[in-house]
């Protein structure tokens, strides 16, 4: 397992390079010089020539984009272009609110997908069953954003039942919550429904039937953990996807976490902290992934012991 997790965090890194290129080069190639940004229209030609100077943007893009991942590579993550912060800082600040948001959303997901699968499961082809499906299908389509701005429409605009924008209490968490888990918990109902099916018609199952034992006991003793597993999966990486994916949310709700700051540097073409960000979400989306798969060798013991065979093998 020691050395399964080691080989996952080594290939980490030629994913990260291959990420901070990509956006390195695109940025780089976008229209705006953001030494005219900084300085203003007002500005001199000598004084924007004197600041790319100073920023490095008159070398050659392979030559910045080098001597920046060396910075990288000893902790130096430069300096914001438009706020002149240390990046690193700037970044971790922000963190905490997106952190906040995904896990409220995770938890908020896990809540209502897993009973409410369970049940459609138990209650199939049910009118209820028909009912939670359609509800499903309607919501894993439903934009995040376009549900969000109705919520505000809704009960901030029309009634005043919470805040519109920005993060004044526990109330400013409740309509961003929902609208970042509203499609995850579609799609984990519908994961968790066809999973608790598959598992009830297993040989198992009837096996425990026709000895007598109970349903309850036969559901939750037998099926429910292996029913689960595929579960476990999905909804580790709908929290790192969540991570990652509350640019839009953010966006909407004004929350100061990363995915505003990155909409933020995006438009000041602030390279910087745009891939600090970027590398930022990377590595937490792989390092939720390896924990996820860590976990689910754990929860499944024949996993685990197939990962010590190939351990054994190798020795």
């Amino acid at each position: 397992m020691i050395r399964y997790v080691v080989k996952r965090l080594l290939m980490l890194v030629p994913i990260v390079f291959a990420i901070t290129f990509i956006v390195f080069f695109i940025l780089a190639l976008t229209p705006g010089d953001p030494a005219r940004m900084i300085l203003g229209q007002n500005a001199t030609p000598a004084q924007v020539t004197a600041l790319r100077d100073q920023m490095g943007l008159n070398d050659p893009i392979i030559i910045r984009y080098i001597k920046y991942m060396a910075g990288v590579l000893t902790g130096n993550f430069g300096t914001s272009w438009s706020t002149r912060e240390q990046v690193f800082r700037l970044v971790f600040a922000r963190f905490p609110y997106t952190f906040q948001l995904a896990l409220l959303s995770m938890i908020l997901t896990v809540v209502i997908s897993i009973p409410l699968g369970i049940y459609s499961a138990v209650k199939q082809n049910s009118l209820t069953d028909s009912s939670i499906m359609v509800l499903s299908m309607v919501l894993a389509a439903t934009p995040k954003f376009w549900l969000g701005i109705l919520m505000m429409l809704v009960f901030s605009v029309k009634f005043g039942l919470l805040p519109t924008s920005g993060l004044t209490g526990w109330k400013s968490y409740i309509m961003p919550t929902i609208a970042m888990a509203a499609a995850s918990t579609a799609i984990d109902l519908r994961i968790v429904r066809a999973s608790v099916l598959e598992v009830i018609k297993q040989d198992y199952i009837r096996t425990a039937r026709a000895k007598g034992v109970r349903e309850n006991v036969i559901f939750r003793k037998h099926a429910l953990k292996n029913a689960l597993l595929p579960v476990v999966t999905v909804m580790g990486m709908g929290f790192a996807s969540a991570l990652g994916g509350s640019v839009l949310i953010e966006n909407v709700f004004s929350i100061p976490g990363i995915g505003l700051l990155l909409i933020e540097r995006i438009r000041q073409k602030d390279t910087p902290t745009v891939l600090a960000c970027v590398i930022f979400i990377a590595v937490v989306f792989a390092v939720i992934n390896l924990i996820t798969d860590i976990l689910y060798s754990y929860i499944d013991p024949r996993i685990k012991a197939q990962y010590m065979r190939r351990e054994k093998r190798k020795t």
